[in-house]
């Protein structure tokens, strides 16, 4: 049965301090906790209203559901998964670095968009939005589970990385012209102000998108937009 105490718990991840603190983060949703189930994620407690996943699973009525979620219309099910601890970053194939996206919404985007292109390393830094705040989570659908997230000294791991780091930016050279090779670093920068000052200094080759509209008015692309052209351009190429 649904426990004061697990009330209070679950509530309470929905601050990042709290999250800390008991080292776990929730999942909301049939697919997303069949797909955390499915993975290395190592489940801590699981909260249905159907007894549908081979997990042990706490019984809880609609209400109960509802007192328990985040979401305006709870959606049958809702674990808590433990959060792991950081691997070390692969060397190898493309990375790509978040300068210090805020949005929840754009994270999870932008996490989706790596495991549908295969990148499996995403470093941030230390002031980008937690990936396991619950609208990241959900916005991921499921794959927060197959990409592995690293919140790094960006400038330090950047100044250490032998090969060529991408950074788009207005006055870089068309990614449709580029060469683009199948190892590197793609920095996407902060939704209002793009790649920060220190971090374009580290940048070795600035690339852009081009605009094609008549009145060439556009500032910029959301971060999550533009992040899913610049991984397309570099995988077809």
């Amino acid at each position: 049965m649904l426990t004061k105490n697990h009330v209070k718990l679950i509530t309470s991840l929905s601050q990042k301090k709290f999250r800390v603190q008991h080292q776990l983060f929730v999942v909301e949703g049939v697919k997303g906790v069949q797909e955390f189930l499915n993975s290395t994620f190592e489940l801590y407690q699981l909260f249905s209203i159907e007894a549908i996943f081979e997990a042990d699973t706490i019984l809880v009525s609609e209400m109960e559901l509802q007192k328990i979620s985040s979401l305006k219309t709870p959606n049958t099910a809702l674990a808590l998964f433990k959060i792991p601890k950081q691997n070390e970053i692969k060397g190898s194939g493309l990375t790509l670095a978040l300068d210090d996206v805020r949005d929840p919404g754009n994270l999870g985007t932008i996490i989706r968009l790596c495991d549908w292109f295969g990148i499996n390393n995403l470093v941030c830094t230390k002031s980008t939005v937690d990936c396991y705040n619950s609208k990241v989570v959900q916005a991921t659908m499921g794959s927060l589970a197959r990409v592995d997230i690293q919140y790094v000294d960006l400038e330090a791991y950047i100044k250490a990385y032998p090969h060529d780091v991408f950074g788009t930016f207005m006055d870089g050279e068309s990614i449709y012209s580029e060469s683009l090779p199948d190892e590197g670093v793609i920095v996407m920068g902060n939704e209002a102000n793009g790649v920060s000052e220190s971090m374009e200094k580290l940048v070795t080759k600035k690339l852009s998108i081009p605009r094609f509209g008549n009145l060439q008015t556009t500032e910029s692309l959301n971060v999550a937009t533009a992040t899913a052209i610049v991984l397309s351009e570099f995988k077809r190429k």
